[in-house]
């Protein structure tokens, strides 16, 4: 039973050592020359000015965490719709329990005021 899982171990290996060769290979090869604006903290390399003025406002990366997670379940419907014929009739009822967890998650995130800019 462990023999099966030899190729995802030797996938795993070769994967991480090409990764691990390139970040060694860049370290060796490439040049550094570090500067003050360069080590700074801004990504722009300039200091700054003044303190900025306000705070981004999270729940703009609510709503973009809500899109992605409502997305990412909304693409699980073209894999059911394929194999539908082959489910039969309890498929279609566990994606009706499926599509009932989503709407209580909607309507949860709707009454909570995630969704109102």
């Amino acid at each position: 039973m462990l023999t099966d899982y030899v190729p995802i171990l030797i996938l795993s290996l070769l994967a991480g050592g090409f990764a691990a060769t390139n970040v060694i290979a860049t370290l060796i090869t490439g040049p550094y020359r570090p500067t003050r604006e360069k080590l700074s903290p801004y990504e722009s390399g300039m200091t700054e000015i003044q303190p900025p003025k306000q705070r981004f406002p999270v729940k703009f990366y609510v709503i973009a965490m809500l899109f992605l997670l409502f997305d990412i379940e909304g693409v699980s419907f073209y894999p059911w719709a394929i194999i539908l014929k082959a489910l039969r009739f309890p498929g279609f009822i566990e994606m009706l329990i499926f599509l009932a967890f989503l709407a209580v998650g909607y309507i949860f995130i709707w009454k909570k005021g995630a969704l109102d800019w």
